[in-house]
Order: structure tokens, then C-alpha cells, then sequence
């Protein structure tokens, strides 16, 4: 049976910059929150990225992000699943990004990994015409990249398009 994805977008309309995962974790599901997961890196590189303390609770990291023209979501709406491995998602179901698009002047679309850029190029129903960069994942199951390598890839992309 396919799970559907637990929580909403994380977007206003200053969003310049979108972030896709493929689909929440076991521990994000149950957070009902991004990268949930304690050994996620993700919220560690944003902050390093964008000079910020590391946020703590779902408040500071929506305000984080927020802050810096940041929106988040993941590629898929539903899926079939086992525990948290994108290794595993079988019958994907992409997300509608237009309301997103709609409502914000993205500029620059991010993946978290590879396999969220490859929902997206192979069931995603619009491509928009945005600069795409497809990052190394922040989960923990990449473990060829440490987190000061994380840090510098997502830093080397992100820092032009958000500081100005």
C-alpha cells in the first residue's frame, strides 16, 4: 500500500531557491518534519551554508530557511516504501510543484541526491526552466562524503544565488 507524503512544502513568496529530497524518512515521518533524522547532515550543512547556528527545533529551521529565500520538498507524493531506503520506493508518485512555482520566483532548483533528481527528470509532470544542480546527499547512508566535503559542494552552489 502506498504511503503518502506526511506534511506540506516549505515555501513563501520570497523563495528563490527550491530543495527537493525524494521522500521523507522513518524519523522525519514521525517528526512530521525535513530530515528528521539525527544523523541526517542536512540541517548542519544549511546552517553552515548559510552562517547560521544550527537549528534545533522545527521553528528555527523553518525560520532559518525561510530567512534565506529557502523553500523545501521532496519529489515524490506517495510511494511504496521500506523503512527510509530510496533504494527501495517502488510505485513513485510525483509531487505537483506548481504551487511553488506559482507562488515564488525560483530561480535555482536543488537535489538532495540523486534520487530525487531522477523522480523528478522521470515522473516529475512539469519541468520548469530553472538553473538545476543536482548535490550530494546529506543522508547518512552516503558515507563517501564527510560533512566538511557536504559542506563545501552544497556552500559552492548555494552562496552565489543567496548572498548578496
Amino acid at each position: 500500500m502506498p504511503l503518502a507524503h506526511p506534511f506540506g512544502p516549505l515555501y513563501d513568496a520570497h523563495s528563490w531557491v527550491l530543495i527537493l529530497g525524494s521522500f521523507p524518512s522513518v524519523k522525519s515521518r514521525e517528526a512530521n518534519f525535513f530530515y528528521g533524522h539525527p544523523q541526517n547532515r542536512f540541517w548542519k550543512v544549511m546552517a553552515y551554508v548559510l552562517s547560521c547556528p544550527v537549528p534545533v527545533t522545527i521553528e528555527e529551521k523553518r525560520t532559518m530557511l525561510l530567512a534565506h529565500h529557502i523553500a523545501l520538498w521532496d519529489s515524490l507524493a506517495s510511494c511504496d516504501i521500506t523503512g527510509s531506503s530510496d533504494a527501495s520506493i517502488k510505485n513513485p508518485v510525483a509531487n505537483d510543484l506548481s504551487p511553488i512555482f506559482q507562488a515564488a520566483d525560483i530561480q535555482l532548483l536543488c537535489f538532495n541526491g540523486k534520487k530525487s533528481e531522477e523522480i523528478y527528470r522521470k515522473y516529475g509532470k512539469h519541468h520548469y526552466s530553472v538553473a538545476r544542480h543536482t548535490l550530494p546527499s546529506t543522508s547518512p547512508a552516503n558515507a563517501q562524503y564527510r560533512l566538511e566535503q557536504l559542506c563545501e559542494e552544497w556552500s559552492a552552489i548555494l552562496q552565489p544565488i543567496l548572498m548578496f
